[in-house]
């Protein structure tokens, strides 16, 4: 008799099928509502390919080794439901349970959005981290972990699973992601999906498409020697896989064995090399239907940040070229206060949004960690990409910003700074969400300089005034810029009436 293991195993539909889907379609999956949801795979060639979900019947004939079929919009639907993927043969199908149809979002970038919400070596806990893990009882958000390894070529393959979210696993989620879910469930009442796609200490230019790439100058040699690099790599295996055919041969005819050509090393070995985890962890995952991306990744791009004003917005538009659902909402966290991060870095992601439509920036400068580039509050964090989700993906009449500096215009020595994003007005201080009192207007505002012709920076007196703020110093008569926390551990108190913090910004940026 069979051990049970075994006996399980050979009952698998999964293991008897020819008909194999992506690794994303599987148990516990999140589907997008409201748009046509793109299921594929692979099968053999000519293979004809049944997908069932929902009442609704779809096919599809492999081509090339691979499929793929188009349900048509769905509504939300939190009623767990089965989809089957079915080839020719009766015994040739695939069955998925548990599948929900909501909101999917990726969540990608490097450590911060990483970070998970239990216990990592090096890095403080996450505030309030027990309790968080212990009312996570949240059976509508799932998570997608996607486990692949970086690679020097485009790979289709994907691996991991959904999880649902449940004080057991949620230590698993990432905290920055999980936060952002639990405030749109409560806030929308759908499914939410995460597909969880990060990469610690990764650099933008590992997450952008080569060819992305080498429409950038300042790249394009850089990229071709890649490129080149790759096709002799490619070159030198396919002489090794020669050599090693023709060796039985060779052995019977008495032959001497010449010897086997050198293999070069995989660039996707290091995660930052040119265009490694796009090709790993975003290029599998294309067309799954998204309703958009949060990102938190720029601190391993601080020595370049002036090329990531660039970069990034490449990045933004070369996704949504391919996933071909327009402009999709790409939202973004500002790199939080730390000694080793330039505030030239912070205004780089500040000019994306001019670069770049349908955009957010949730700002952390109230909420980083001087000595820890991991901060440990990633509630804030969640709460304002939820924020800018409800506005820029659902149409919600929020506030989801925080001031950001529009113009300056000097009036002698005095110089007005307006802003978008005053919401409700301008005030000091703020209080994190979900909000709390407001300091008096008495306290002065802080984190504001000034200079004159000689681009010597000193503090200034700030004051708001209706919906601008004006500054002024007694040391400059004749002021030509100001800057708001201009430093690597910004310290500053403008913010709007929303409890939303202002982002740093200089009026002599370059």
């Amino acid at each position: 008799m069979l051990p049970a293991l075994m006996m399980t195993l050979m009952g698998s539909s999964v293991l008897r099928a020819t008909v194999t889907p992506n690794g994303l379609f599987c148990d516990n999956a999140v589907l997008q509502q409201g748009v046509r949801v793109p299921i594929w795979g692979t099968a053999p060639e000519g293979e004809k390919v049944t997908v069932v979900f929902g009442g609704k019947k779809v096919k599809a004939v492999t081509t090339n080794g691979e499929w793929m079929a188009w349900l048509a919009p769905m509504k939300a639907d939190s009623r767990p439901q089965s989809m089957t993927i079915k080839g020719s043969g009766d015994s040739n199908a695939v069955t998925l349970t548990n599948i929900l149809v909501g909101e999917v979002w990726i969540c990608s970038g490097q450590s911060n959005m990483k970070r998970k919400l239990g216990l990592r070596d090096g890095m403080p806990p996450i505030v309030n981290w027990e309790q968080e893990v212990a009312a996570a009882n949240y059976p509508e958000i799932r998570q997608f972990d996607l486990k692949n390894p970086a690679s020097s070529t485009p790979a289709s393959f994907v691996t991991g699973d959904w999880q649902l979210c449940s004080p057991a696993t949620v230590t698993n989620f990432s905290a920055v992601g999980y936060f952002f879910a639990r405030d749109l469930n409560k806030e929308r009442k759908v499914p939410i999906g995460l597909i969880y796609s990060a990469w610690d200490g990764t650099r933008v230019e590992a997450w952008i498409r080569q060819e992305a790439l080498a429409t950038n100058p300042e790249l394009a040699p850089q990229v071709g020697a890649m490129a080149a690099y790759l096709k002799l790599r490619a070159d030198h295996q396919a002489q090794f896989n020669r050599v090693v055919r023709d060796i039985p041969n060779l052995k019977k005819e008495g032959k001497p064995l010449p010897p086997l050509p050198e293999l070069l090393p995989d660039p996707g070995g290091d995660p930052n090399n040119y265009s490694v985890l796009f090709n790993g962890l975003i290029h599998p995952m294309i067309p799954y239907a998204i309703r958009g991306v949060i990102w938190y990744q720029g601190e391993s791009n601080a020595n370049n940040a002036k090329q990531y004003r660039s970069l990034f917005p490449a990045m933004i538009a070369d996704w949504r070229q391919l996933w071909g659902q327009g402009n999709f909402p790409f939202l973004f966290v500002q790199v939080a206060p730390f000694n080793g991060m330039p505030p030239e870095i912070r205004e780089s992601q500040f000019l994306t949004l001019r670069q770049s439509t349908n955009t957010a920036m949730a700002v952390t400068i109230d909420c980083g960690d001087a000595n820890n580039i991991h901060p440990a509050l990633k509630q804030p964090v969640g709460h304002r990409l939820a924020l800018a989700a409800q506005a820029l993906a659902y149409g919600e009449g929020v506030e989801y910003s925080g001031p950001l500096f529009q113009n300056a215009k000097i009036e002698g020595s005095k110089v007005s700074l307006s802003f978008t994003h005053t919401g409700k007005g301008l005030t000091v201080g703020g209080g994190l969400p979900p909000g709390g009192p407001l300091p008096a207007q008495s306290i002065p505002l802080t984190g504001f300089t000034i200079a004159g012709a000689d681009k010597v920076f000193v503090p200034a007196q700030a004051e708001i005034q209706g919906e601008t703020v004006v500054v002024t110093s007694t040391n400059v008569p004749t002021p030509i810029a100001v800057r708001y926390g201009w430093a690597n551990v910004p310290e500053g108190n403008l913010f709007n009436k929303e409890g939303l913090p202002a982002s740093p910004f200089r009026t002599d940026f370059q």
